[in-house]
């Protein structure tokens, strides 16, 4: 009886820690939820559906995808500059309801140039959702809570995409068409579902979004992309996050072709570090709360991705036992790295944008994440399967690299910004509090 009370006193204080509190912090978790449940069918299934349902040959299907990730890296900036202007909340709605016609739209392709239409636009809206809702997380909850509230919503994510990847398996397993198309149809009444919850949203008085000046020439003459210190920490942040395409590209291609351990592996690590995301991202997240603190965080996530390299490069054939630990091992001291990564990005992108330009500058920061998922795959490909056990070290000694950049680069930066942003500006820049009165669309205005 007294374990039992001990167990169920340390889950009630995990559901204290990660469920968000009452009002809008627990309404951007319900978006979180909804979101990642649709994403996690989606994506689960979106290959079969390609593939078997639309008939869409594997390898036009990534020429496509590639294509489409492109035009999602080349949009996210204006996006985002549009959001400071009109406000999170309403592009974030506008986000949604199109995202709802193009998946629907899936349904109706019926060759490649239509599938390559829809794939853009989808590519576009799900590249600039990211730094919309950070956008509007920041708006809705200041700045003393907003990387709290962020760690709890990636937690409640893999919590609804563990949810969505289960369904989505079980219409896989259906092997139907009616049931792949259900799948894309459920993620296109998702959308709609999220911008029900958008639209119970209610914005801090003060916090509606503020002209900003608009220099001429389009996305290369933005703010944001001209602040080269705040692009280079961006990029480390980015590049740090190719822990992601190892995880789900490198690592498996690992697990079968250069260790003796069982291919169930592949699966069973992927949902190890799903749960332990799930578990501590929140705990994990204290200390990034400043720019200083979150530099630090993301010195440690490289060397802690760094470290895991040099585990997993011990897996190779000393048999089925032997690797299998390395390989645990391994995946144990990534999904640190992971944690303190995500943790410390939150920390920079929110603490190191200027006052009333969160929208662009999250955005700028999202391009890094988006050339790493453009990217990563092929470098982990060429790298864990072409080059093996070298391939592990020079990955080792790119993430030990890169975490040490990222304190140095944030630093300059914000002795720059100190230079640069006279005191009386910075004071003037901050939102004034209030109760609330509006939710993020503005619809009253």
């Amino acid at each position: 009886m007294a374990e039992a009370g001990r167990y169920g006193a340390v889950l009630r204080a995990w559901f204290r820690e990660t469920l968000p509190a009452a009002g809008n912090a627990r309404r951007l978790g319900v978006l979180t939820l909804i979101q990642s449940l649709g994403l996690g069918v989606f994506l689960t299934s979106s290959a079969v559906f390609f593939t078997r349902t639309i008939g869409i040959p594997a390898q036009r299907v990534g020429l496509a995808l590639s294509v489409a990730g492109l035009c999602g890296l080349v949009c996210t900036v204006p996006i985002g500059r549009l959001a400071d202007r009109l406000g999170a909340g309403r592009v974030l709605t506008v986000n949604f309801l199109l995202a709802a016609a193009g998946f629907t739209a899936y349904c109706l392709v019926d060759g490649f140039a239509a599938f390559l239409a829809v794939a853009c636009v989808i590519a576009v809206l799900e590249t600039s959702a990211g730094a919309l809702q950070a956008s509007l997380t920041d708006a809705l909850v200041g700045e003393a809570e907003r990387v709290r509230v962020s760690a709890q919503m990636r937690s409640l994510f893999n919590l609804g995409f563990l949810g969505g990847a289960a369904l989505a398996g079980a219409a896989i397993a259906a092997g139907t068409s009616t049931a792949l198309y259900a799948t894309v149809l459920a993620n296109a009444a998702l959308q709609l579902v999220s911008v029900a919850v958008l639209l119970g949203m209610r914005l801090p008085a003060g916090a509606r979004p503020r002209a900003t000046a608009e220099a001429p020439g389009g996305v290369l003459r933005s703010a944001a992309l001209r602040d080269v210190r705040y692009v280079a920490v961006a990029l480390v942040c980015g590049a740090l996050e190719l822990y992601h395409p190892l995880l789900t590209v490198g690592l498996p291609l690992w697990i079968v072709t250069g260790t003796d351990a069982p291919a169930l592996l592949v699966s069973g690590l992927l949902i190890l570090d799903t749960v332990l995301v799930l578990l501590f991202q929140v705990a994990v997240s204290r200390g990034a709360g400043t720019p200083a603190g979150a530099a630090r965080m993301l010195r440690w996530a490289g060397w802690a991705l760094g470290a895991s390299c040099l585990v997993f490069a011990l897996s190779g054939g000393h048999g089925a036992l032997l690797d299998s630990t390395a390989l645990l091992g391994g995946a144990l001291v990534l999904v640190l790295g992971e944690l303190y990564q995500a943790s410390a990005s939150w920390g920079l992108s929110f603490g190191l944008a200027p006052a009333g330009r969160q929208g662009e500058y999250q955005a700028v920061f999202s391009l890094g994440r988006g050339l790493q998922q453009f990217a990563g795959p092929w470098l982990m490909t060429s790298l864990v399967v072409g080059a093996a056990g070298t391939g592990w070290l020079v990955l080792a000694a790119l993430f030990a690299l890169l975490g040490l950049a990222a304190p140095p680069l944030v630093r300059n930066l914000e002795k720059a910004r100190a230079r640069t942003e006279p005191a009386s500006a910075r004071a003037a820049g901050r939102r004034p509090s209030g109760p609330p009165v509006s939710h993020p669309s503005d619809r009253d205005k």
